[in-house]
């Protein structure tokens, strides 16, 4: 029997809720389809860094580079720790350090959700850059608390980062509905977005059946609530496919329903699978947080373990259950009674 070492990291909040129910759907499809799930669970989080000075141990990376893959919860707990020490701590350090450099985000209505929208005919595949950009690091503060305070954050576009995801939008373009839409702002940032432009254009030429369109992101903003069943891959800078992605749950429902996935494409690191929730402070420990958008994360973390059988079981399974109305409708339903009603569709 195959089997494979998953890192939990429930986190903060409402992530230690979602991950175990994640967990649960997780291992029965796993005994349901031939293979099994090994866990190990980690503490760390807001509060381990308030015990520890650290929001991991300085092992950390090593330690999880062994796993197949990496469960996420949610991080943050913004009363207790400042959000740019935690994400800075443990997320982001987690993606550069395994190359995850492709987010991936799915946006489209689940049966028996009610979007925002009139639009339900949309199947948007968000890939967002994700190890350098807008949130490399690189930057400072001086001369804080006086009235000559400086503050820089350089954005870092590499010819290497930019190419390696422009590619695996392409390629996910291909195999999808042969659209792919670049996002950029290269009106206003006339080096690196320009230079992002220019790299798309150029690689165009490699995929002649993929229809390539670039928008400015406030363009795309627009489409997005206007148009969305226009769109089918669209690809992004880390802080531009950071907002859009939002936008993109919006759409399809709410944070609920967001799944993502961090995906180191050459595998010699584990990939990253976690709901963007976040944390939630207000509704911790109140036992109603959506556990879909964790479980969705995991149906995705199973089909790039090479489950594509068990991740369609998944899938198949939360959309039965919202078809019923368990789970669709923002604070109505229990996290357990969710997590049942999933478990009871893969029957």
């Amino acid at each position: 029997m195959k089997t494979y070492k998953i890192a939990l990291l429930p986190g903060d909040g409402i992530g230690r809720d979602v991950t175990e129910a994640a967990k649960a759907v997780l291992e029965k499809a796993a005994a349901r389809n031939g293979f099994s799930l090994v866990t190990t669970s980690y503490p760390w989080s807001c509060d381990y860094y308030l015990e520890n000075g650290s929001m991991m141990p300085g092992n950390g990376i090593e330690t999880l580079r062994s796993f197949d893959a990496i469960l996420l919860g949610a991080v943050g707990w913004p009363r207790k720790v400042p959000d740019s020490v935690s994400l800075h701590g443990l997320l982001l350090p987690i993606r550069k350090a395994f190359v995850q450099y492709a987010n991936i985000r799915p946006h489209r209505l689940l049966p028996g959700v009610q979007g925002p929208l009139r639009s339900e005919n949309f199947d948007i595949l968000c890939i967002r850059e994700n190890t350098e950009g807008e949130y490399s690091g690189a930057g400072g503060r001086v001369h804080q608390g006086t009235d000559s305070e400086v503050a820089v954050e350089t954005s870092i576009f590499t010819r290497k980062g930019v190419e390696r995801i422009l590619r695996f939008g392409f390629e996910q373009a291909r195999a999808r509905g042969g659209k792919l839409a670049s996002v950029t702002k290269s009106n206003a940032q006339r080096y690196s977005m320009v230079f992002w432009d220019e790299t798309t254009e150029r690689l165009s030429a490699e995929y002649p059946d993929v229809e390539v369109t670039s928008y400015h992101i406030d363009a795309m903003a627009a489409r997005m609530v206007m148009a969305p069943e226009s769109l089918d891959v669209v690809v992004a800078s880390n802080l531009f496919g950071d907002i859009l992605t939002d936008l993109g749950a919006a759409i399809q429902g709410g944070l609920g329903f967001a799944a993502s996935a961090n995906i180191n494409p050459d595998r010699s690191a584990p990939s990253m699978f976690e709901p963007v929730h976040g944390s939630a402070p207000d509704i911790a420990h109140l036992g109603i947080a959506n556990p879909i958008a964790a479980i969705w994360s995991g149906a995705m973390m199973l089909e790039h373990l090479g489950e594509t059988v068990a991740a369609g079981k998944v899938m198949a399974a939360i959309e039965a259950t919202t078809a019923r109305g368990i789970g669709a409708s923002p604070g109505r339903d229990k996290t357990d009674a969710i997590t049942a009603s999933v478990l009871s569709a893969l029957d």
